[in-house]
This record gives structure tokens, sequence and C-alpha cells, in this order.
């Protein structure tokens, strides 16, 4: 088991990886940006309140992902939210190597084309440095989810992060890996 790399770091390292070097005309390709972590995230405003809610978060960001999703807590205290500093306000989970090749592949393949009038991602949410964001309305788009079980619908941001220096760079790593994008606004 060792042995074993996942499809989409082979798709990089064979086919992306050279096709940027040209595209960019990098003199090394130690100089193409690669996918370096994804994180995920789920809010839960009403965690406080449902502890059970809570939990069943953390079990689903979990099976998810393959990793064990950590608890977030407030930082500082908001009283209009009735909030204080320490309070549980979400679930996290940050993939590296096998499972963050592992998780992109069964979201590209499986999870998006789940999405009920799925027409691609958007394409203005780089953040300028290089790295991508995204939100899932529904975790119930991934099938290691069981219907039965869920107690609420969740959201989700899914954030890429990238060593790419631009926004152009990163979306052709991300195109090229094969996110489906919605077309360029000309």
């Amino acid at each position: 088991m060792s042995d074993y790399t996942p499809r989409l770091k082979t798709k990089y390292y064979e086919e992306v990886l050279p096709a940027l070097v040209e595209k960019f005309e990098y003199s090394s390709k130690m100089q193409a940006p690669i996918l370096e972590k994804i994180t995920i995230n789920m809010g839960l405003g009403s965690a406080k309140e449902e502890a059970n809610r809570l939990e069943s978060a953390v079990t689903e960001l979990t099976v998810i992902t393959g990793q064990q999703a950590v608890i977030t807590k407030a930082k500082k205290a908001i009283s209009n939210f009735k909030l204080r500093a320490g309070d549980p306000v979400g679930v996290k989970v940050t993939l590296h190597g096998k499972n963050m090749w592992e998780f992109l592949d069964r979201l590209i393949a499986i999870a998006l084309p789940r999405v009920r009038d799925f027409n691609g991602i958007p394409n203005r949410s780089f953040d300028g440095r290089g790295n991508y964001t995204f939100g899932v309305k529904e975790q119930i788009i991934f099938p290691e989810i069981d219907y039965d079980k869920i107690i609420g619908v969740n959201g989700m941001d899914v954030s890429f992060t990238t060593s790419a220096n631009t926004d152009e760079e990163a979306y052709e790593l991300l195109h090229a890996l094969g996110l489906p994008f919605r077309r360029k606004q000309v």
C-alpha cells in the first residue's frame, strides 16, 4: 500500500506540470504552482444550543474527508450574536498529501456532479494570491453521508491553497486538475 499514488497526483506530474511549464514559460518545473492543501470548513451558528448538531457535524466531516475534524471556537465575544469567547462555532479539516488528492478526486468525480442544477463552480472566487474558495450548500452531495442519520443540512466552504503567485496561474492549475469552472465572462 505504501507505493500507492493517488490518480490526480499522477495526473499532475505527468500532464498538468509540463503544460503549466510550457504555458507560463517557467525556466524550471519547480516554479510551476502545486496544490499545497485543502481546507474544509463547516460553520454552525446554532452549535452552542444544539450539542448533538456539533457532534453530528464532526462525524460527517470526518467521514467525508477521511481525517478527524476539529471543532473551531470563537476568538472574541460578540454580544449581538450572544456569543462568548471559546464557544464552538464550527468544524474544520485541513488536508495534505494523499488525503488531499483523494478528496479532490472524489469532489470532482462524484460530489460536484450530484449538485442540483449544477453548471460549474464560480471562477471569480480567487483571493489575489493564487488561492481559491467556493461554497457547497449541502453536505449530502457526498455519497459517504447517510440521509437517515443527518440532523440538519449544513453548508461548507472548500478552500484550495496553492503555491501560485497569481490568480491566473491558480486557475490554470485547478482547471487542468479537473475542477469544473463556469465559462469565463467575456
